[in-house]
């Protein structure tokens, strides 16, 4: 197996765990992660797999304003990624 798809897959379900604890946005998904040991992860390769998840039900996003500035797009765990985490 390469690198980048193990990869995948273990960004995947830590970005599920993460969204497990409760709805958060992006760049809070982004902290958590380089946190848990994803040194140097970028945007550009978390919100890829956000919308991967998203395509395949496992989470939820819905669109809101932020007290700081522009809209947020908020993310959640749906029933069907429960199962699957």
């Amino acid at each position: 197996m390469e690198d980048s798809q193990l990869l995948r897959g273990v960004l995947e379900g830590s970005v599920l765990a993460v969204i497990s604890r409760g709805e958060a946005y992006g760049y809070e998904i982004l902290a958590e992660l380089e946190r848990c040991g994803f040194d140097n992860l970028q945007e550009g390769t978390l919100y890829p797999v956000l919308t991967r998840l998203e395509k395949k039900g496992l989470i939820i996003c819905r669109k809101a304003k932020s007290p700081y500035g522009p809209i947020r797009k908020y993310y959640s765990i749906s029933d069907d990624g429960k199962v699957y985490f």
